[in-house]
């Protein structure tokens, strides 16, 4: 579980619906204003810097012996017994079955020829064929924040989600090329049953993007429901959907040393037709797992490698991805807390322990601030240079987090997408051929003179530099004199324009036919099963 909450967890509570509606069209352009945001175009962006590696190679093999101990000598506790069964025809050694539940143990050298078979990279096709992302190898892929139960902005302050809510994020999503994947909920919808909150929530997101979806591993009728309105809103043959990646599911162990039976149900049914799994464990150093972080790495290792494992075991070489989700508690409250120091270091370590079993790498743009203000960005600011200086490959939760992932922020997502863009920019590759060198023009300008008016300059000077959408470089008198609006006023404002001017991606009328009457058979046969 990622979140204060949960990553995966939904929870019922009472509606507030937020006053006014925004609808699409192009209404700001309609007026004569320009984009609410001239923003960079749809690119994978690629990391070529090396990463950074605070183990030396012994650390990282101490690592993952520790690991492999921990996966023979202690075992993992499996709490579905179709995939113990899989476990013990692999010859795992199975114990403790209660009938419901069992303690698996598995050999090191089974675990890492399992391993062996999954890829090192992956693409996933959404209905958009230009949508396609690639996770593995040098690129990297940001998404936005997936579960939380509450929404907040300057307008309407913290509130509980809804559906209206949801829309708004899933159109920000949509809006920003730096926004890869559309990951979870970016907001739990209260106001929808959660029998049929599934269905609503993946025909809205289907219908306003064209990128890359996820399905909750919350219950086998949901993880079903989602595959099949994947594959129609991509007009696909179920052949055609299990041939290649057209979507992906995230599972969370449970800490310490346990996986459930909804997140193994959906791992196994999404292998078996050759869809991603990302395998995040959820470790919190001093409570969930060892105070140490060499021990917080370690178990967090078993954890996700046993069920990469059990995806192996079922479809060899089905593609799928470590997640790392590994941070620290405050430990005079016990409170989870995110962008620490020890994160990023946890992050870095995971990084070099991905890459010794050749798998990729997710992790997340995580904070625990209670506001889209300083701490929020610094705290952002560390979980992201984490993502950058590990080799990670999948960004979650990088635009819209507030609370440790209980709130999603209408301020925040802007933000963050303005601090992504520059990130972005930066990791592009440095070029030093004969223009870039430049030394005609340094020749020209000579001793005291400047460079504005040369034409070396006059031929670069439009996209030379990352020009921002939402950061000041005013100076003071310009800023005052303009009412000394702050970051988050402005973030306030970006928004707005922005789902003014939202138009939903085009869908063929016959495709949105079939996807509309799945959606509206299925919650005449009831949805999924619930508590409620």
């Amino acid at each position: 579980m990622d979140t204060k909450a949960a990553e995966a967890g939904h929870v019922e509570a009472p509606t507030h619906r937020k006053a006014g509606t925004r609808g699409g069209g192009r209404a700001g352009n309609a007026r004569g204003r320009g984009p609410a945001v001239h923003q960079m175009p749809w690119e994978i962006p690629i990391n070529s810097d090396k990463p950074t590696e605070p183990l030396p190679p012994e650390g990282v093999e101490a690592i993952h012996n520790a690991a492999m101990r921990i996966l023979e000598e202690i075992g993992i506790e499996f709490l579905n017994m179709e995939a113990v069964e899989i476990f013990r025809s692999q010859g795992c050694t199975i114990e403790r079955e209660t009938g419901t539940s069992a303690l698996v143990k598995m050999d090191r050298a089974w675990v890492v020829e399992k391993i062996r078979l999954a890829p090192s990279s992956f693409t996933i096709t959404p209905r958009n064929p230009d949508r396609k992302i690639t996770i593995g190898g040098d690129h990297i892929v940001f998404g936005n924040v997936s579960s939380p139960p509450n929404c907040s902005d300057l307008d309407r302050g913290r509130r509980i989600g809804d559906r209206e809510s949801y829309r708004d994020f899933i159109k920000l999503t949509q809006y920003f090329n730096c926004m890869h994947f559309a990951g979870g909920y970016p907001v739990e919808p209260m106001d929808i049953h959660p029998s049929i909150r599934h269905l609503d929530c993946l025909h809205d997101k289907l219908v306003l993007t064209d990128k890359v979806v996820h399905a909750y591993s919350l219950g086998t009728e949901r993880v079903e429901d989602v595959m099949e309105m994947v594959r129609i809103a991509g007009g696909l043959t179920h052949a055609e959907f299990d041939a290649t990646p057209r979507m992906y599911t995230n599972i969370n162990s449970t800490s310490p040393l346990k996986h459930d039976w909804p997140m193994l149900d959906g791992l196994m049914r999404l292998a078996r037709r050759g869809q991603p799994t990302i395998v995040t464990p959820f470790t919190l150093a001093g409570a969930m797992s060892p105070i140490t972080l060499a021990g917080t790495v370690a178990q967090s290792i078993a954890e996700a490698l046993c069920a990469i494992a059990l995806i192996q075991a079922i479809n060899p070489g089905c593609p799928c991805a470590i997640g790392t989700f590994s941070s620290n508690v405050d430990m005079k409250t016990g409170a989870p807390a995110f962008g620490t120091p020890e994160y990023m270091r946890t992050t870095q370590m995971t990084g070099q322990l991905a890459r010794f079993y050749g798998l990729p790498l997710r992790a997340s743009n995580t904070c625990v601030s209670n506001a889209p203000d300083n701490q929020a960005t610094w705290e952002s600011s560390h979980s992201l240079f984490a993502a950058i200086t590990s080799g990670v490959n999948m960004v979650y939760h990088a635009a819209g987090w507030l609370e440790g992932g209980l709130c999603a922020s209408y301020e925040k997502f802007i933000m963050d997408c303005e601090q992504i863009q520059q990130l972005i920019t930066y990791m592009r590759p440095v070029k030093w051929d004969a223009g870039e060198l430049a030394v005609d023009a340094i020749a020209e300008v000579g001793q005291g003179g400047h460079f504005f008016g040369i034409q070396h300059t006059q031929d670069r000077y439009e996209t030379a530099f990352y020009s921002p959408f939402l950061s000041d470089w005013s100076n003071f008198e310009n800023w005052r004199d303009r009412g000394s609006v702050l970051t988050v006023e402005r973030a306030n404002r970006t928004w707005k324009k922005i789902l003014e001017e939202f138009e939903a991606p085009p869908m063929d009328p016959a495709i949105r036919e079939e996807l509309d009457e799945f959606v509206e058979r299925r919650k005449r046969e009831g949805g999924a099963p619930t508590d409620f």
